[in-house]
């Protein structure tokens, strides 16, 4: 059986035989523990999982043991699909228009709750070398269109002007990779 988890899922429910997983308590929440200490719970036997906006939620001095418990939960060759905050998108949109106000959310959070807050920013570069540090590789950007079902959204596609697929700035780097075989 494949074993695939929703990380931080929050209000969202992804179809397609997804385990959701969240601090939170909603209706489709399957399992409701911290993110961060999966590995408690599944040790080597996860074949996909998908973070979408959450890793900004830890502390820079967390990432690592974040990944590293996410890392340990995958089978060899498992993949993982992250998508964060693009501070290289969020910089250069900031350049082009000096409004910050649009860009408080992606910098801070929406900071409606304790979970709420962004805490570290990531580039394609930064985020790569904390994956392959922590027994990912093969790491590439992915195109959310390709992954996500048909009318699925959710932060991967988060775009300013908002939701403007076409002539906006995509503001999420989406990244995957596989977990390293072990020797």
């Amino acid at each position: 059986m494949t074993l695939r988890l929703h990380l931080g899922c929050g209000k969202r429910h992804l179809p397609g035989g997804w385990t959701h997983v969240d601090v939170a308590d909603y209706p489709h929440v399957d399992v409701r523990h911290d993110v961060s200490q999966l590995n408690r719970l599944y040790a080597g036997v996860v074949h996909e999982m998908y973070a979408s906006h959450v890793l900004e939620h830890f502390g820079r001095h967390q990432v690592q043991s974040v990944l590293s418990a996410w890392s340990e939960c995958m089978v060899p060759c498992g993949k993982i699909w992250i998508a964060v905050p693009d501070f290289e998108a969020v910089a250069a949109h900031y350049a082009a228009t000096r409004n910050l106000g649009e860009l408080t959310g992606l910098l801070y959070g929406g900071q409606r709750d304790e979970f709420d807050h962004h805490k570290i920013a990531f580039d394609f570069d930064t985020l790569k070398r904390a994956l392959e540090a922590t027994g990912f590789c093969n790491v590439e950007r992915y195109d959310h269109a390709q992954f996500l079902p048909e009318g699925f959204d959710d932060w991967s596609r988060s775009y300013l002007p908002h939701m403007d697929c076409e002539r906006g700035r995509l503001m999420s780097l989406n990244v995957t990779a596989q977990r390293a075989s072990r020797t």
